[in-house]
């Protein structure tokens, strides 16, 4: 039996690249290396990028080689159970080998959510090799981030709060009442959509949790991991090209979060999406896909 079909459009090319661990599996689409490059850095950690690859390869409808890749460790990449593997660092320099690989020279850089910190993590270390930087759905501060969870949690009211943080000490993340609770919070600020796409299921459904875990917790309300320290916030100052920050009005990585970075980068431009949350994507594609085309149409040929 072949594999699977894939639900959405088909990539033009599946390739792999060595990076530090092993070898990573890439997705080209609308392959012309004559054309700007988009490399897309999905949320996670841990997750295959099928989601992103879904959302975004519009893009190469547009004029734009686009490339999406399974992180070190799920999809079609290679894996280890090594947890000493699973550190910022290392992923930045598997963005660079992937960078240098398949593009060469600068690229537009687009991150989601625990993308986004690699992608500044990353333009902090290679701001030369950035055409521009697009951050969805992210922060460049952990710790401002967890401030601003635990104003969403105190939404569910105390009692509630009193409830998960009992969970959490005794480590019951899947007692029914804190599943039920995580569950509101989900539907509140990470897809508001009644029915989740086929591609975000197929990426959370096939989730490397215990990569997940050691770098960032037990769910996307809580912070234990490798990750909880995590602050670029006063280094961003120093990536100077463009930069496109979107945020939903309901996003788990909160408005407050995008107004920081708003503020931290000298060439940025900010776009809240209304009545979204963490994936605005699937929430306002439409919109979403206008905002991606006029930031990246608008910049003229020297970031091409």
């Amino acid at each position: 039996m072949g594999e699977e079909k894939e639900d959405y459009q088909t990539w033009d090319k599946l390739t792999y690249v060595d990076v530090p661990g092993g070898k990573v599996a890439c997705y080209i689409y609308n392959d012309d290396p004559s054309l700007p490059s988009i490399l897309a850095l999905n949320g996670g950690p841990g997750l295959p990028c099928d989601y992103i690859r879904d959302s975004h390869c519009f893009l190469a409808d547009q004029a734009y080689r686009f490339i999406a890749f399974d992180q070190f460790g799920t999809g079609r990449s290679d894996r280890s159970e090594n947890l000493s593997l699973y550190k910022m660092a290392r992923y930045c320099e598997e963005v660079e080998a992937v960078r240098k690989s398949l593009i060469g020279g600068p690229v537009h850089l687009l991150g989601h959510s625990w993308g986004g910190w690699l992608a500044i993590e990353y333009a902090c270390h290679y701001k030369e090799n950035l055409a521009s930087l697009i951050l969805e759905d992210t922060c460049a501060d952990i710790p401002l981030l967890i401030s601003e969870l635990n104003q969403l949690r105190s939404a569910l009211g105390p009692e509630t709060v009193q409830m998960m943080i009992a969970h959490e000490k005794a480590g019951t993340f899947d007692h029914p009442e804190y599943k039920a609770a995580i569950t509101l919070l989900d539907y509140r600020h990470v897809c508001r959509l009644k029915e989740r796409p086929a591609a975000f299921n197929r990426s959370v459904d096939n989730m490397s949790e215990h990569i997940y875990e050691h770098m960032q917790g037990a769910n996307e309300f809580i912070y234990t991991g490798e990750l909880a320290t995590w602050n670029r916030a006063p280094d961003i100052h120093k990536v100077t090209c463009p930069v496109l920050i979107i945020v939903g009005e309901y996003d788990e990585i909160t408005p407050a979060c995008a107004k920081q970075m708003h503020q931290g980068f000298p060439n940025a431009e900010l776009k809240q999406f209304s009545n979204c949350s963490h994936t605005p994507f699937f929430e306002d594609p439409e919109n979403f896909r206008k905002t991606l085309f006029n930031f990246l149409n608008g910049l003229g040929s020297g970031y091409s």
